[in-house]
């Protein structure tokens, strides 16, 4: 798993490239999000874009394996009566994943894989990739199954990303699952002073990535929050640390950088103002960091 560690050596400043927007023809404010994902699809790839199109491209010979893979883990647990709240792992995809991997490999020297993946916590395969990601965990509910190869996953190496989740009863709900995987650790909050928010993009505030209907709106408005119980209004990046002080858990709470990543070709302010200068650089930021560390 840490194979990956020395791939990410390979970063070089891309904080000083400026990203051109990808146009294309989008889905609008109702469109892209939750995707049908059938039981056999393994790659972001098969699927269908839910936006502008997805970006393609190819690795040279020898940089097959050697890549990071955008990885997804599909759950289907939810807490019952939690309604939209329990969200879906496939939401944003496939748009999210090819596009920050796209992203990576545009600015960066990170070889990227071109598919991403999507797997299972249980999946045997789990330990080859060194970052995971899970969206809208509002009401995830893991199996018991899923609580022990999470754990031994993050203890092993392994990096976990939450994202895209809203209010009181949504982090308190990750945070009671958490609880399960680790009974004897905590989250904590991160300062800005936290060596994630410099180690390519230098990062000054936790900006908050509204979806794109809320993003776009907020031209007039000034919202940027989307509406749940409890405040909303207020960005918070949490951590859980292994024995050494490593991390092994990042999660991203009332923002939601897929739809920053997924949405950047639809809308010219949207673009500008959330992919660009917060979703892209918090997330080429984390898996680097956690890459690396």
């Amino acid at each position: 798993m840490r194979r990956a560690a020395r791939i990410a050596l390979l970063f070089c400043g891309a904080a000083a490239l400026v990203m051109a927007q990808r146009y294309g023809r989008g889905g609008g404010f109702w469109g892209g999000g939750e995707s049908p994902v059938g039981p056999d699809v393994r790659t972001a790839r098969e699927i269908p874009s839910h936006s502008t199109g997805t970006p393609v491209w190819e690795n040279p010979r020898g940089f097959e394996t050697d890549v990071f893979t955008f990885t997804r883990i599909r759950y289907t647990s939810a807490r019952r009566g939690w309604g939209r709240r329990s969200g879906t792992w496939s939401t944003d995809t496939p748009d999210s994943d090819l596009n920050l991997s796209y992203r990576l490999q545009q600015m960066t020297s990170l070889k990227c894989s071109p598919d991403g993946r999507i797997i299972e916590l249980t999946d045997a395969e789990l330990t080859a990739y060194p970052w995971i990601y899970i969206v809208e965990p509002g009401a995830l509910l893991f199996s018991d199954a899923e609580v022990a190869a999470l754990r031994k996953y993050l203890l092993n190496g392994g990096f976990l990303m939450f994202d895209d989740f809203w209010g009181d009863s949504a982090w308190q709900n990750v945070e009671r699952e958490m609880r399960r995987v680790f009974p004897e650790r905590a989250f904590t909050d991160l300062s800005l002073d936290h060596p994630l928010y410099s180690c390519v993009f230098q990062i000054k505030a936790k900006g908050q990535v509204p979806n794109v209907r809320v993003g776009e709106e907020s031209q007039h408005t000034g919202v940027t929050w989307e509406e749940h119980d409890g405040d909303t209004r207020t960005v918070h990046h949490r951590a859980i640390h292994d024995d050494k002080g490593r991390m092994m858990v990042f999660a991203a709470h009332n923002t939601d950088n897929g739809d920053g990543w997924e949405r950047e070709g639809e809308y010219e302010y949207f673009f500008k103002n959330f992919s660009e200068k917060i979703a892209y650089p918090l997330g080429i930021n984390v898996v680097f960091y956690a890459m690396t560390h």
